[in-house]
């Protein structure tokens, strides 16, 4: 099955967008719980308790930005290598 490096890109990236939104909104309502979650995914590093007065709305524009771009240009590249592979093994 062969991918489509946009298509794939896209969905990847849009997916990105969603869980970026609803994460920021969970940190927002469950500031505590969300930040035990982090620091279990990150194996104990030693995190600064979160501070609702960083959630602004410039700083989740950023972020959600960031993140999505970050995310299709990876995507785009694994279609592209998936694609390649498959043609190639």
């Amino acid at each position: 099955m062969r991918h489509e490096p946009i298509v794939t890109a896209n969905a990847a990236a849009a997916t990105t967008g969603i869980v970026f939104v609803a994460c920021r909104i969970l940190v927002g309502l469950f500031p505590e719980l969300m930040f035990n979650v982090a620091q279990s995914w990150f194996h104990g590093i030693g995190f600064s308790r979160f501070d609702s007065s960083n959630l602004t709305v410039s700083s989740l524009v950023l972020g959600l930005v960031s993140s999505v771009l970050t995310v299709w240009v990876i995507a785009y590249l694994f279609a592209q290598f998936y694609n390649y592979f498959l043609k190639n093994k």
